[in-house]
């Protein structure tokens, strides 16, 4: 099983359309976006092989980027000191393991769920606000 966290904690997934159809598209850490299409697509969910491997935040950004305004989801090793930063490259959500829900349960993914105060871009700037 799995579990979904979002701002607003913990969730059963409710993705109901299935992973492996023409709407949802899997990408590796490592993926090239040259040559991916993303019509039709509604849930795209990024590999995270390691919490150490950051690539997927790069594939996100690049994802936003290029105009993908639908579901974006992490899945894999992402821990919750990373979830701030897993929303701020575009992400919507990071589903995780039960096990790992256990281990760093919601209270330790909510305090992060502040991410838009929390820029240092924005304090570097004088602001609050994150842009």
């Amino acid at each position: 099983m799995t579990v979904i966290v979002t701002d607003t904690g913990f969730a059963p997934d409710d993705w109901t359309g299935g992973f492996d159809g023409a709407n949802v598209l899997e990408l590796a850490s490592d993926a090239d976006l040259s040559d991916v299409s993303l019509d039709g697509v509604e849930l795209v969910r990024i590999q995270f092989p390691s919490f150490a491997d950051g690539r997927g935040f790069t594939l996100a950004r690049q994802l936003r980027l290029k105009g993908y305004e639908g579901r974006l989801r992490a899945f894999g090793h992402v821990i919750a000191d990373q979830y701030a930063m897993a929303r701020r490259s575009g992400f919507d959500e990071v589903e995780i393991s039960d096990d790992l829900a256990a281990r760093q349960p919601e209270d330790q993914w909510l305090a992060r769920a502040n991410w838009k105060a929390h820029s240092y871009q924005a304090r570097l700037r004088g602001s609050t606000a994150a842009r």
